[in-house]
């Protein structure tokens, strides 16, 4: 073949990729060039200040980090509960750049020159980074798939922008995601590698060098991704039911062996070294799938090498296989038999046993309270895939056309993806890769019919290069030996020739090319631009911080809206540093963050008893809450000013209390009577005597008031976003009861495991919790109280009737008693607002 349309195809594909890395990284830039280098909404405040932690304070103490400064009065081990991989990636990039400046290999970069990348803007550049990353290594999945650049290229161009991908990488938003997304693409992009046979192995499906080079390779970059994101079981099992799905195929090879028993072997060791997973990949029912895959292809291999050295027929050997198959699952149900009694394995978690719940409610009022754990509709997948979405079929059934090893991920990908995502919201993200690699694959097969091969032919034809010269001029001898053969030779064969001959004439060839050129005008342009038009319009929707946002006044003014910052900042300015704030667990991450102030809940929600004693405080009588509070808090932090203020979110606190303090609500597992009579705001009974509606509308609405002897108001933002009260007559005694390291149970002496324990005030009332259990939780016993209140709850959010969901107690509302004692006040010693 001619060398000039190879240089000028790869030209046109690196041209393409730079585009493509371009894209990716421009516009996950949007909320950095609109509000600077700020972390954004929640969860992101939390990996930040792990990340600082680290960074001052080294490995061995953060993996040993008990954090006493969250979940008051318990405390929360981090080092322990948190995926590190974006830590310990941004910390090291972190470093790295600090050591480059100090070289003075930075003088390209304008920021580097006036004064060293902080830790923060490396953290806020982090997934626009690695969301281009994240980009290749799908063009390179793409190629390994369809074995074609032009699809590995647009799968590229398409993965940069699609906002399935860019939901977690948006500049500033530093989500585990962020950088999970490169970690997973890269995992299945070395494992379809490794599949990739050796040139000359091609038949016999031997292991080669590179097989056990990207084989390692992949179980690395597996090994990365467990550390990143808790999604890594998502990766395992797609991995793990592609190769099984090889085997079964009839595709076994030494090759498939040797690749997925590196990747499993490594992976899985570099797993167990993550502290938050341990042993989970030996011993957790949704990780023992790829294990028994891997013990199963040991067996087929045993197997499949009696078969060859006895050199049996395909009876015998189907026969040899089956007997393998059958004493491997009666050894694997032996064993299981065996440790399932000890309680050896691990029952699915609960997020992945929710994946599994038939009904769009979990049951459970704390998960049902986030909205990306609601289940997908047809049209989140428009919002996040846009056009994509329409070209998935074509690609599923496009990769048919072309069967190698890696082309099986595309369904597997797909089947699991999809069916997971349309589980929870969140996970449409899975969904971004596969959708562009089917894109890739869809319109890569078009450009290669279209273009690029009819680009081939034509070249050939009127511009063979000499060794196709040479070739086409065989001695005059031969042509009628030649002749004699193709007057033998069969229709069918003759008719395949034919049509090939047809496929690569001339006339054809332009053809072909002309229809390319028309629907790229007509169509395909017009609908890329369609494409990065509604991207760029969601990215830059995407990338509003939450934390701060841009409005408008009634003048037309444009104003950015600070006041959440501006109220962590006063707390973090006008209270003492051992000040504890109650406010609900969205904003724990926040305060923590910008405040550094102790903080009772946070967005890691381990605990759900200890929110709903939160819930508790916020829904009870302003006094019988008092009585709670001084016992836990210094402040009481409410987010006001209409939206998604704590208002908005109240029916939630109150059901997540009422589902561990059934005196609440009693009989009524929804809190029905705690809200709004009409779309005017009229709050009922209930909701009027609240500790929140009497703090959120202090002072704001007619006749609604805080009590001046058990709270202050302390601080109200510039635009009434968040109001801050000081809680009076707290109690000395329970806050240095708290603060007492001898108080806390620790694992073992001397460790720095140690629990803390609530105050002996609230003991009482503690006690009196129900832990919360719900439906098809199985990895709890059964209750019938629990059962039968999950069922009622679900009944009536479904708006059926509970009458037969059976019953359940409901005691008579419980208050901790009075304390007069006016020694055991903290002094007041804060001005007022």
């Amino acid at each position: 073949m001619p060398a000039m349309p190879d240089v000028a195809g790869h030209v046109v594909r690196l041209l393409l990729l730079v585009l493509a890395i371009h894209n990716a990284y421009e516009i996950r830039m949007y909320a950095i060039k609109s509000y600077g280098t700020v972390i954004h909404e929640f969860d992101p405040w939390f990996n930040y200040r792990a990340t600082e932690y680290l960074a001052a304070n080294g490995w061995k103490a953060f993996f040993t980090w008990f954090d006493h400064m969250s979940w008051y009065p318990l405390g929360r081990p981090v080092g322990t509960t948190i995926y590190p991989g974006m830590q310990m990636t941004s910390v090291f990039i972190w470093q790295a750049l600090g050591k480059l400046r100090e070289m003075g290999l930075l003088g390209w970069y304008a920021h580097a020159r006036e004064a060293a990348v902080s830790l923060n803007d490396v953290c806020c550049l982090v997934p626009a980074w690695f969301g281009s990353s994240a980009t290749v290594f799908c063009g390179l999945l793409t190629y390994e798939i369809s074995n074609s650049y032009a699809a590995s290229a647009v799968s590229a161009v398409v993965m940069s922008t699609v906002p399935a991908h860019m939901m977690r990488s948006v500049g500033g938003g530093y989500d585990n995601e962020s950088i999970a997304m490169t970690a997973m693409c890269a995992t299945f992009y070395l494992w379809c590698r490794a599949l990739r046979a050796p040139k000359g192995t091609e038949s016999s499906g031997a292991a080669g060098l590179e097989t056990y080079l990207f084989g390692t390779l992949a179980g690395l970059a597996y090994a990365y991704m467990v550390a990143a994101w808790g999604g890594f079981t998502f990766v395992v099992n797609v991995v793990g039911c592609h190769a099984f799905v090889l085997a079964v195929m009839g595709r076994y090879t030494a090759k498939l062996r040797a690749a997925y028993s590196l990747f499993w072997a490594i992976g899985t060791a570099g797993a167990c070294m993550v502290p938050v997973v341990g042993w989970r990949p030996l011993k957790d029912m949704e990780l023992l799938p790829p294990f028994m895959v891997f013990v199963g292809l040991q067996v087929q291999a045993r197997a499949m090498r009696i078969v060859e050295e006895k050199k049996q027929g395909p009876l015998m050997g189907l026969m040899t296989l089956a007997a393998h198959g059958v004493a491997l699952l009666a050894a694997l149900g032996a064993v299981g038999a065996f440790l399932y009694p000890k309680g050896y394995f691990g029952p699915p978690s609960s997020r992945v046993r929710g994946l599994f719940v038939e009904h769009t409610r979990t049951g459970n009022p704390l998960v049902d309270s986030v909205a990306e754990h609601q289940p997908a509709s047809k049209q989140a997948y428009s919002q996040y895939l846009h056009h994509a979405y329409d070209l998935v079929p074509w690609g599923l059934g496009l990769s048919l056309l072309g069967a190698s090893d890696a082309t099986s991920i595309l369904w597997v990908y797909f089947s699991i993806a999809y069916f997971f995502s349309m589980k929870m919201a969140r996970l449409v993200i899975l969904c971004g890769p596969i959708a562009s690699a089917c894109c890739g694959v869809a319109l890569g097969s078009a450009v290669d019919h279209l273009v690029v091969f009819p680009t081939y032919a034509l070249a050939a034809k009127f511009a063979p290069a000499e060794e196709d010269n040479a070739a086409a001029a065989p001695p005059a001898k031969k042509g009628a030996s030649k002749k004699a053969a193709a007057s033998s030779e069969p229709a069918p064969a003759k008719a395949v020739r034919a049509a090939a001959a047809a496929y690569r004439h001339p006339v054809a060839c332009l053809l072909k090319m002309a229809v390319f050129c028309y629907y790229a005008k007509t169509v395909a342009y017009p609908k890329y631009l369609q494409f990065v038009d509604y991207c760029e319009e969601l990215a830059e929707g995407l990338s509003q911080p939450s934390i701060m946002f841009k409005a408008r006044l009634r003048s037309g003014q444009e104003i950015v809206v600070d006041d959440y910052r501006e109220a962590y900042w006063w707390l973090r300015d006008n209270t003492p540093k051992d000040a504890r704030i109650l406010a609900w667990w969205d904003y724990g991450y926040q305060i923590a963050g910008l405040a550094n102030r102790t903080t009772l809940a946070d967005g890691n929600t381990w605990n759900h008893e200890h929110i709903a004693t939160i819930g508790r405080c916020l829904t009870s009588p302003e006094k019988s809450a008092h009585k709670i509070v001084r016992h836990l808090a210094d402040y009481v932090l409410v987010w006001t000013g209409g939206g998604g203020d704590d208002l908005a979110k109240s029916p939630h606190m109150a059901r997540i209390g009422n589902s561990v303090y059934r005196d609440i609500c009693p009989d009524d597992p929804t809190c029905s009577r705690f809200g709004f009579t009409d779309r005017q705001g009229t709050p009922t009974p209930m909701m009027a005597e609240s500790l929140l509606y009497k703090l959120h509308s202090h002072q704001q609405r007619p006749g609604v008031q805080a009590d001046p002897v058990l709270f202050r108001e302390a601080y109200t933002s510039r635009f009434n976003k968040v109001r801050i009260f000081k809680v009076l007559r707290v109690s000395k005694s329970s806050k240095a009861y708290a603060a007492d390291p001898s108080n806390r149970v620790c694992d073992a002496p001397g460790s720095w495991y140690c629990v803390g324990q609530y105050p002996p005030a609230l003991r009482e009332l503690i006690n009196r919790r129900i832990d919360f259990a719900q439906l098809e939780d199985f990895n709890k016993k059964s209750d019938g109280n629990s059962d039968a209140y999950v069922a009622a709850y679900m009944a009536r959010m479904e708006g059926r009737r509970a009458d037969g969901a059976g019953g359940f107690a409901a005691p008579e509302y419980f208050e901790i008693a009075d304390d007069d004692d006016e020694d055991d006040w903290e002094p007041d010693d804060d001005p007022a607002a």
